[in-house]
């Protein structure tokens, strides 16, 4: 039996494997259209792909545990028994490499802290533009830290704002390539330093911004403009 030539270039477009988005995202919200806006946002982009979405963090847990997606999207206002906090806990207690972008309507500082402190990367804004919601997945998923520059003036805000202006720059450097998620042996390789001197960098800057985490002064340095 013969075949065309457009049968042959049919027949080998079929076999050839589709490569796989190189971001998964699972998505987390109690609101349907949420979660299909978020999932055209996402799924527009040659580069993310959308692995599962679920209204409840219950049924976030489970999925996350099975699918193991680069970056969870979860909503913090539910009415559930298991809030968003307490999902993203039990999510990265059983798999750290997962980064959880924290997703709400409300900028208030004392959300972020929590937030901050159950390890989360991100914060996002419900009414975030498609670009920034886009690039807060790739900055978390890259092991950067993403804060909303929509958030409220005093969101972020340290009691040792008095402290910001003493980074030096090798400090705010740092900070800046950890934010566009460079990992330390990426920053130490560039800048043509030990990775010891720039954990030494990080703890320092830390200390300075009264951070408890690299991702809650990566934020600090965000807000206050030291870096960009």
């Amino acid at each position: 039996m013969t075949h065309t030539l457009r049968d042959r270039f049919r027949s080998a477009c079929e076999d050839t494997p589709v490569p796989a988005p190189a971001i998964s995202v699972l998505i987390v919200d109690d609101h349907v259209a949420t979660r299909a806006g978020l999932k055209a946002i996402l799924t527009s982009e040659p580069d993310i792909g959308v692995v599962g979405e679920t209204g409840t963090p219950e049924a976030a847990v489970a999925m996350a545990g099975r699918r193991r997606p680069d970056v969870v999207i979860m909503d913090l206002q539910f009415d559930h028994s298991l809030a968003g906090f307490d999902a993203t806990r039990e999510i990265l207690a059983s798999d750290p490499s997962i980064a959880v972008l924290l997703f709400t309507a409300f900028g208030e500082r004392q959300l972020l802290t929590r937030g901050l402190e159950c390890g989360a990367r991100g914060f996002v804004i419900k009414d975030a533009t498609p670009d920034e919601v886009v690039r807060a997945v790739r900055t978390v998923a890259g092991g950067g830290a993403f804060v909303d520059p929509s958030l409220s003036g005093d969101l972020l805000r340290s009691p040792a704002a008095g402290q910001l202006a003493g980074l030096s720059d090798r400090e705010r450097q740092i900070l800046s390539m950890l934010a566009d998620g460079v990992p330390n042996k990426e920053i130490a390789a560039r800048l043509f330093l030990s990775p010891e001197t720039v954990r030494t960098h990080v703890r320092n800057a830390m200390r300075k911004l009264d951070a408890d985490t690299r991702t809650q002064a990566v934020a600090l340095a965000i807000r206050e403009r030291l870096i960009i």
